[in-house]
């Protein structure tokens, strides 16, 4: 395994024990943290492991971090439709 997938499984394993946690912003702060931590571990592991074990890395951590990659899209959806937050 290499160093980069273990980085990436302990990422994993990060998220999840935060998600156990109490939050009194329903896990906002912890979903940005990890976010940036998350990205320079997915370019290593694209980097050492090739595209599609990075795909797969980042379709996991998509998964995890499921909420912010909705409001993202629902965001996207939004500014390509040319709506405003107030219109909605």
């Amino acid at each position: 395994m290499t160093p980069s997938l273990i980085l990436a499984a302990l990422w994993a394993l990060g998220a999840n024990i935060l998600a156990m946690l109490p939050s009194r912003d329903n896990h906002w702060r912890r979903a940005y943290g990890l976010i940036i931590v998350g990205i320079p571990i997915l370019g290593y592991v694209t980097f050492q492991n090739g595209p599609w074990v990075g795909m797969a890395v980042l379709l996991a951590g998509m998964w995890m971090l499921r909420w912010p990659v909705i409001y993202l899209g629902r965001w996207t959806k939004r500014l390509m439709q040319g709506k405003t937050a107030a219109e909605d």
